[in-house]
């Protein structure tokens, strides 16, 4: 069932601030074009909600006008095409904050660009391989930002609207999301230096491993318990001591760095992941 929504101003020509018939609710609604020609008191119907997204969060909506101050209206255009790609393709119903914090990023890059900086990604490897299908959408958005606004990301910028996409479509904030992605790194360069072998990153086993720390932490983080292996655990300590150890080195840094229990299990799964990578 359709409902008319009346303006009650014109941010620019892709976002309005509009309110329902009693004036209760306000809302920010984002769409290309949305605001082209249109004055205050225009009636509006959700028929076209499927071409606009709403911002309904008042600490949101009011980031959102002050991001339309700083950021050049031709990227705001864009961003619009980019978030409705994003939508698109991960099936995923986004958290509004990507309105925001992809937008102010996206803007923020190409300044920096065009001052000549580059700021490097240390984690792209790992976001490549913790979020692959965060990071193929990521390819083509930047794809989509160089093609539309003339310019050219570079490669780094891959990976951070990767995690932007990720944080969106699970709910959970940039920090978290970089926080974690710092730990997997830092326990990947632990297991380089402990086995004393260059890891391929680009082999099936690194990826095994990147993405089974992944899941750990999440699970981790939301107090998954994990079934004991008492048996497994003592044959893979006999058999394979120093992976047995270098798991449980592992495991105290995630402790260290999640202020949370790691489940005694961990250190099985850890431990064979550990053997087939020391085994190249």
């Amino acid at each position: 069932m359709s409902k008319s929504l009346y303006i009650k101003k014109i941010l620019n020509n892709n976002a309005l601030i509009v309110a329902d018939e009693s004036e209760q609710e306000e809302s920010v609604i984002i769409g290309k074009g949305i605001g082209f020609g249109k004055k205050h008191g225009d009636q509006i119907t959700t028929d076209s909600a499927d071409k606009w997204f709403v911002l309904k969060d008042e600490k949101e909506q009011e980031h959102y006008k002050q991001l339309l101050h700083t950021v050049d209206e031709k990227i705001i255009d864009v961003m619009n095409d980019v978030i409705m790609h994003i939508q698109k393709r991960s099936g995923s119903d986004l958290d509004e904050h990507i309105h925001i914090a992809l937008t102010d990023h996206i803007g923020f890059a190409i300044k920096r660009l065009e001052q000549g900086l580059d700021i490097k990604n240390p984690f792209l490897v790992e976001t490549q391989t913790m979020y692959p299908m965060e990071y193929t959408i990521a390819e083509e958005v930047v794809e989509m930002i160089n093609k539309h606004l003339s310019v050219h990301l570079p490669e780094g910028e891959i990976g951070f609207v990767a995690l932007h996409i990720h944080s969106a479509m699970t709910k959970r904030t940039i920090h978290l999301i970089n926080r974690n992605s710092a730990l997997v790194a830092k326990l990947i360069a632990l297991v380089s230096s402990s086995l004393d072998i260059e890891i391929d990153s680009k082999s099936i086993n690194y990826l095994r491993l990147v993405r089974h720390l992944r899941h750990a932490i999440e699970r981790i983080e939301q107090g998954e318990m994990v079934e004991n292996q008492d048996k497994l655990a003592k044959v893979l300590k006999e058999e394979y001591p120093l992976c047995y150890n270098l798991a449980w080195k592992l495991i105290k840094v995630m402790q260290n760095d999640l202020q949370k229990p790691v489940p005694n299990a961990e250190a099985v799964y850890l431990t064979m992941h550990l053997q087939r990578l020391s085994k190249k």
